[in-house]
């Protein structure tokens, strides 16, 4: 059965409580889920920061595995060149293999001055760890606690809210489509919420623009959905304006 205008903006009405309702509920908790989701934010953040600076130590302690390795090498070089010297035939073969010692001596320098500088960049990266961790386990205290008083607050309403939520599901399945999608993009835009408003003392209780007495007695009648020319809410009535008089034939 097709529902009049009057039957479809009470049930907008309704909805429209229902929703207010939840609003209130979820105001409650204030900034809590915002503070939440924050907080699991910061430590994925921290999480991930903490794998990088490991994922760099790991590195650089491949860098000075291969640099002791190179080291050692070197040195092996250094004592068979050292041995060669000893059964050389001439001046020119022992200042080559001089050379060559000279040589494997710089290389030895040079990895070990890699060395430090790995061992000293580990040291600064396990020092950032120490940091970021620190802050992490500050942060997990945070959520900790963020969480347990969100919980307490949600598990105190929860019951009221999974009913008005049920009943809110079952008076949106009473309006057409059409007139739903409209109610909910309106309600998505409306700052508090609000996509059905009465008149009241004149004005849209929306956005409080003045309404003209004209279009008041528009609203009133319910015969066409009307909306706020300012804010865009839908009209459901007009409060305390009093019902028009039954016309009838004069004397």
């Amino acid at each position: 059965m097709e529902l009049t205008i009057a039957q479809k903006l009470d049930a907008l009405l309704q909805l429209q409580s229902f929703d207010s309702q939840l609003d209130e509920l979820i105001k409650i908790r204030g900034g809590l889920p915002e503070e939440v989701r924050d907080l699991e934010d910061d430590i994925a953040g921290f999480e991930t920061r903490v794998g990088k600076f490991q994922a760099e130590i790991k590195t650089l302690e491949e860098e000075i595995e291969q640099n002791r390795v190179a080291k050692k090498d070197a040195e092996k070089l250094i004592t068979k060149y050292k041995d060669q010297q000893m059964n050389v035939r001439n001046n020119r073969e022992f200042d080559a293999i001089s050379k060559e010692i000279e040589l494997q001596s710089l290389e030895i320098e040079l990895v070990e001055k890699r060395v430090n500088e790995s061992q000293f960049r580990v040291r600064g990266k396990e020092e950032e760890i120490k940091t970021t961790q620190a802050a992490l386990h500050e942060r997990q205290e945070d959520l900790k606690a963020k969480r347990q008083e969100l919980d307490q607050i949600t598990s105190e309403s929860q019951e009221e809210e999974k009913e008005i939520i049920k009943q809110r599901d079952h008076q949106a399945t009473t309006i057409e489509p059409r007139l739903l999608n409209s109610y909910n993009k309106i309600r998505g835009n409306a700052l508090n919420g609000l996509a059905v408003v009465m008149v009241k003392r004149g004005a849209c209780s929306g956005c409080f623009n003045v309404v003209p007495p004209q279009r008041q007695a528009d609203i009133k009648d319910k015969k066409k959905i009307i909306v706020c020319e300012h804010c865009g809410r839908i009209f459901a009535d007009v409060e305390g304006m009093p019902e028009p008089a039954p016309t009838g034939r004069g004397r």
